[in-house]
């Protein structure tokens, strides 16, 4: 088969908290919806998945997202002494990135985060030649272990005329600001 009629399969893989913190240090609120278009249109990404730790009172915020076209996956969550919620996702999200490459259910992979957790993943992806792109809230907060990998990197500070959420006009964009912490 040639590769003209091979169709690419390219998902997208979110650090939920990563991405939420890093664009709220930024100052502004990231579109979720426009995001998600944004995704599919730029780099033609068919599903994504959005890893998140499941806090119960945040449900009509993860109705909105699997109603914008998110796949959510939940970790359970856990307390610290403070009762500020964790929910570590990036085991499960490197484990349905390597599954869904190895069960050939992607030929790209689109990861969203800053975290240096995931360099290793990085540098797995672009050795089998299955890396897209990393998009990472801000260049100060993209850890250098990302960076060295050498892979292609997209930073939303860049995008923010474009993906946050228009603070003038409030819900008109069908939009529902929320909170991953």
């Amino acid at each position: 088969m040639s590769s003209l009629n091979q169709k690419t399969n390219i998902f997208a893989y979110l650090d939920g908290a990563n991405l939420h913190k890093g664009v709220q240090e930024l100052g502004w609120h990231l579109d979720y919806a426009r995001f998600r278009t944004w995704l599919k249109d730029k780099y033609k990404v068919s599903q994504v998945y959005l890893f998140i730790g499941l806090i119960p009172k945040y449900k009509t915020l993860y109705a909105f997202l699997q109603e914008a076209g998110y796949i959510l996956v939940f970790k359970e969550t856990t307390y610290d002494n403070n009762g500020k919620a964790k929910g570590n996702c990036d085991a499960d999200l490197v484990l349905k990135v390597v599954c869904d490459f190895y069960e050939n259910k992607i030929n790209k992979a689109v990861l969203v985060t800053g975290d240096g957790d995931f360099a290793g993943l990085a540098q797995f992806l672009l050795k089998k030649g299955a890396l897209r792109v990393v998009i990472a809230p801000d260049n100060r907060k993209c850890s250098i272990l990302l960076k060295r990998t050498n892979a292609p990197i997209t930073y939303l500070k860049e995008l923010e005329t474009i993906l946050a959420i228009n603070e003038k006009a409030p819900n008109k964009d069908k939009t529902l600001p929320g909170s991953f912490s």
